[in-house]
């Protein structure tokens, strides 16, 4: 069911006030704008047809990926691996609702503590078996334990068990109720996979649920899918197969889509937009999003460890010039927090951070020094123009006596070697549907990608708080505060929310395009075709 069906349900059966179902759906109707883009008539003038190969042009794969759906931090992997070889329990449509995947039902009791997923019947595995309550089970426990190193851990720390009732119910009991249960499992990384005997998933092998079967997987270089003839979405997906392409260089990636090597670019950065404009064949996608750029700060190491020379970071960063040079203008400057205007329960703290030196001397005059040294590690894998957006923080920094050493880190890897790992580093955020499962993902003290290792106690308390708030008035009231907080004292340099930029070959048919996610909330290669 969409979310408007969801909440217009609980409304009818007295489970919500009307109040709290008016509340819902102002949250909805907010977030519509970056549920999908509408587009020119050739792309939705004929019927999706079955049939043909598609080439994808795609910026972020490395050497070190895998098949284990705890890691897939880039658009390469996981719009292969998620989107295109395996399901989740629910899928986010194109229009931003949340409808069921796997399930073909999700119902809430006890506050939301409680939520029971009723599995479709007859879905089977690439292989042929068929899908199973303890598939979904031990695909969750996962990502769960306390060695777990999951980008879902945190999202599913609210979780106390997972259980079997019959053969087509699996039943989620929570620490405390959550609303938005629903769109947290379909987090990228929540894909259900085969169970092994004794516990734990096969996903070594490969083999999913998902649209497509997996031929052949070259780590850093290239994935190949087939078409899977007992999908269980009827007449999905309509390409035979595809193969994702990882071209890192955006000057050689635009080359290889404007010469027709592929049919397909991902991050197509502004700068390299003109040659595309003048060839009537392709064409630009600019789909809204949540996505945000960030420099974010190690916050329990020196001398990031003391606010304000955070602060002072933050107010020597000129987010005007960076928008108006690096990304021309196509986006919207930052406030050092990851909730984008678009979102549910955005409050814009203040103030707003702008670039002043003064401001920013005066804050690492608090901290008992004139000037600091450090060093910001960078990668066009990082972010389009993050290496041309911190030259030019390098140059304003300077005038605050903070100078900024750029680190140029190898391309290839930057995922496993530099995020997460180096203290101050260039980071791309999608964001995410809600603000229980963006905090919960990137500030929650507990969560493996937590990239600035901030840990606030009141941040923390409220998280929890909100996510069994029913009360929309108190429960917006708790985001803004951990807005306000996340903005005065995190480790989060935001630089801009911008677009989702793609290039499109004519050839290339789609509908309304989702943008929570990359690449059609990683569904292009499901819902696409060729014209």
């Amino acid at each position: 069911m969409s979310e408007f069906s969801y909440w217009a349900e609980r409304f009818k059966k007295g489970q919500i006030s009307r109040r709290e179902f008016l509340g819902r759906s102002a949250a909805l109707v907010a977030t519509a704008g970056l549920g999908a883009t509408s587009f020119p008539n050739f792309a939705t003038a004929e019927e999706p047809k079955k049939g043909g190969s598609a080439r994808f042009g795609m910026s972020d794969a490395s050497q070190n990926d895998t098949l284990d759906p705890g890691t897939w931090p880039a658009s390469f992997a996981q719009a292969a691996f998620n989107g295109s070889l395996c399901n989740n329990l629910t899928e986010i449509a194109a229009d931003g609702s949340i409808v069921g995947d796997l399930a073909e039902s999700f119902e809430p009791s006890d506050g939301a503590k409680k939520w029971v997923f009723k599995l479709r019947n007859g879905v089977t595995f690439h292989d042929g078996k068929s899908l199973t309550v303890e598939d979904v089970q031990e695909s969750f426990r996962h990502h769960m334990g306390e060695k777990s190193t999951s980008g879902a851990k945190s999202i599913l720390s609210q979780v106390a068990s997972i259980d079997k009732d019959g053969d087509s119910n699996v039943v989620f009991t929570l620490n405390s109720g959550s609303a938005d249960f629903p769109y947290l499992v379909a987090d990228y990384h929540l894909s259900i996979m085969q169970a092994k005997a004794g516990g734990g998933i096969d996903w070594q092998k490969g083999i999913g649920t998902g649209s497509f079967k997996l031929e052949n997987f070259d780590p850093g270089v290239s994935i190949k899918m087939t078409r899977n003839p007992n999908y269980h979405k009827d007449n999905k997906p309509y390409l035979d197969e595809f193969e994702f392409i990882c071209i890192t260089d955006p000057t050689a990636r635009t080359n290889a889509f404007v010469t027709g090597e592929v049919d397909f670019m991902n991050d197509l950065e502004v700068k390299n937009m003109p040659p595309i404009q003048r060839n009537a064949d392709l064409e630009i996608q600019r789909v809204p999003s949540l996505r945000h750029f960030t420099f974010d700060m190690d916050t329990s190491v020196a001398p990031f460890d003391n606010v304000d020379v955070r602060l002072a970071m933050k107010y020597a960063l000129d987010r005007d010039d960076i928008l108006r040079k690096v990304f021309l203008g196509e986006g919207k400057k930052g406030n050092d927090t990851p909730v984008a205007s678009a979102m549910p329960f955005y409050k814009d703290p203040t103030p707003q951070h702008d670039y002043n030196i003064e401001k920013a001397k005066e804050h690492l005059k608090k901290a008992g020094l004139t000037s600091v040294d450090v060093n910001l590690s960078v990668s066009e894998a990082a972010f389009p123009g993050c290496i041309d957006a911190a030259v030019l923080y390098k140059e304003q920094a300077a005038k605050a006596g903070i100078n900024i050493n750029i680190v140029r880190e190898a391309d290839d890897g930057y995922w496993e070697n530099v995020w997460l790992k180096k203290p101050f580093s260039g980071v791309d955020w999608y964001g995410r549907a809600t603000c229980d499962w963006l905090f919960s993902t990137v500030l929650a003290a507990d969560a493996p990608w937590n990239s600035t290792h901030w840990k606030n106690p009141r941040f923390n308390e409220l998280l929890i708080a909100a996510r069994a708030e029913t009360d929309q008035a108190k429960r917006a009231a708790q985001y803004g505060e951990m807005q306000q907080i996340v903005h005065d004292d995190g480790g989060m340099i935001t630089l801009a929310f911008v677009n989702w930029n793609y290039g499109l070959s004519k050839k290339l048919g789609h509908g309304p395009i989702g943008g929570i996610f990359p690449c059609d909330n990683l569904r292009m290669t499901e819902r696409w075709w060729m014209v």
